[in-house]
Order: C-alpha cells, then sequence, then structure tokens
C-alpha cells in the first residue's frame, strides 16, 4: 500500500457515523446551563466551522486525486457536521447568536486549504487541552462532555490527514517543484500564527480556544497547561496507525517552551494529563 492509499484508507476508514439530529442532548442543571451559555465562543464556533466546510469543499472540487478528493470531500462533510451539532445544540440550550454571516468561496482553493489546515492543527492543539480542563473541572457535566468526545477526536483526525497529505504533496511535486508549494505552505503557517498571536483584539474570527480558556478559568499556569496539551495530543493520536506521521509543529514548540518553564509545575500537569 502506497502512502498516499495509507493516510487516504485510515481517514475514510476511520470515520465515525454519528448523526446530529438525534444526539442526545442532556437536560443541564441550572448553575451548568448558565455556565455554557456564558461561554463567549459560540458565534465564533458556529462560523469557524462554516468555513471550513467550504475551503474543504472547495478543495475537493480541484483535487486532481480521486483517492485524495474522496478523503477531502468527506473532511468537508465532518467539519460541516461540526457546524450542524453546535447548531443543535445551541437551539437546544437556547444559546442567543448573532445573525449567521454569508460564506464566501475562496478564490485560491488550495491556499484556503492550507490555512484552513495549519489553523486547524493551531487550534485543535491547545483546544485538546482545553477540553480536559474542562471534563476535570466539572465545567462540562460528563453526559455534555460524551456527546462533544467524537467531535474534538475527529479534529485529531483532521490533523493527521493534514499532515500527511502535506507530506504526500511535496514528494509528488518533486525536488524543484516542491520549493513554491514550501514557500505557500510557510506562507500559509505565517498568516495563521500571526492570527492567533494577536493581543486581546482578535486579527480573525478563527481564533476562539484563547477566548474560551478564559471563560473555563480553570488554574493552571502555562507550563502545566502546555505539558497537559502535550499528553493529550499523544494521546489522541496514538490510536492511528503508527505508520502514518503525526502532527510536529505544535508538540515541538511546546516542548521547546517547557524548557524553560518550572519542572515541578509541568511534572504534574503531565502526570494529570496522562490519567485523564
Amino acid at each position: 500500500m502506497s502512502d498516499k492509499e495509507l493516510f487516504c484508507r485510515v481517514f475514510l476508514d476511520t470515520h465515525d457515523r454519528y448523526r446530529p439530529a438525534v444526539i442526545p442532548w442532556p437536560r443541564l442543571a441550572p448553575d451548568a446551563l448558565q455556565r455554557l451559555v456564558s461561554l463567549p465562543i459560540w458565534d465564533i464556533a458556529v462560523a469557524t466551522e462554516g468555513n471550513a466546510a467550504l475551503r474543504m469543499e472547495c478543495y475537493a472540487e480541484v483535487a486532481d486525486d480521486p483517492l485524495v478528493r474522496e478523503a477531502v470531500a468527506l473532511n468537508a462533510f465532518e467539519e460541516r457536521r461540526h457546524k450542524e451539532v453546535l447548531s443543535h445544540m445551541v437551539r437546544f440550550y437556547g444559546i442567543p447568536l448573532k445573525p449567521e454571516g454569508t460564506y464566501e468561496r475562496p478564490k485560491d482553493p488550495e491556499w484556503a486549504f492550507l490555512r484552513t489546515g495549519y489553523g486547524e492543527i493551531m487550534d485543535s492543539f491547545f483546544g485538546f487541552g482545553l477540553f480536559a480542563l474542562a471534563k476535570r473541572s466539572g465545567f462540562f457535566p460528563p453526559e455534555l462532555v460524551e456527546v462533544f468526545e467524537p467531535v474534538i477526536q475527529e479534529e485529531a483526525r483532521h490533523n493527521l490527514f493534514f499532515v500527511n497529505w502535506l507530506a504526500w504533496e511535496r514528494r509528488r511535486r518533486g525536488t524543484l517543484g516542491q520549493i513554491p508549494f514550501l514557500l505557500r505552505c510557510a506562507a500559509a503557517l505565517v498568516v495563521q500564527a500571526w492570527s492567533r498571536l494577536g493581543t486581546a483584539k482578535e486579527v480573525d474570527g478563527d481564533n476562539f480556544t484563547r477566548t474560551g480558556g478564559q471563560a473555563i478559568g480553570v488554574g493552571l499556569d502555562a507550563g502545566e497547561f502546555l505539558a497537559l496539551c502535550l499528553a493529550e495530543h499523544d494521546r489522541r493520536m496514538a490510536r492511528y496507525d503508527r505508520r502514518l506521521r503525526r502532527p510536529r509543529l505544535m508538540p515541538a514548540v511546546a516542548r521547546l517552551a517547557l524548557r524553560f518553564m518550572k519542572p515541578r509545575r509541568v511534572t504534574v500537569a503531565q502526570e494529570e494529563g496522562a490519567r485523564l
């Protein structure tokens, strides 16, 4: 089996067929409902998933390899399904949202696909940690955590597909042909990193991880949180075929940062994260 067949088949074969319309949303106690409603992330979350779905769909339309096209189309379906999950949730719990804007088709599908992929890698890395914190702290009731678990795991799977697609795309372009592609990847990475390094004001609407973390309000220092994100990242990636590449960017950045942080606090966070 070729590398392309491996990462596409793993992606296609691990598709979870859950249906948002039949999710049994749990009834929440008044305090838990208030915590959920007060999170300032739902407008951005819905828009993020809607944009991601459209960008994936547009790239699937122009992908020249049939198997890759099938996998990217499934990725788009799953992104749109994430949006459906959120839409059903906000209706069920009466969470007010701003009127949803229109989603514009990208003029350059490959550029949009690259930006979306790198953005999800960054957001998911911290999202894994935030989800674990919310679970550990009881911010979300266990029944609600269980509902969102497939969605969070699906993001890990999307990241796995993206990094393996990147490696395959580089190889098939050859030594000289991959140079402009690598430059384009670097540009997409810088754009997405810049959008997530803004201070209080967000540069674009893609980043809701930071805002959600402030709202959850769980008391961990930066080192503990990074260690927890690493532990959760590794745990979620461990269930897939070992022959596949794993995302390396965010784990490498986190490990570098952890070298300059207090080792005792980091060790505690790593141990706690591994037990989740």
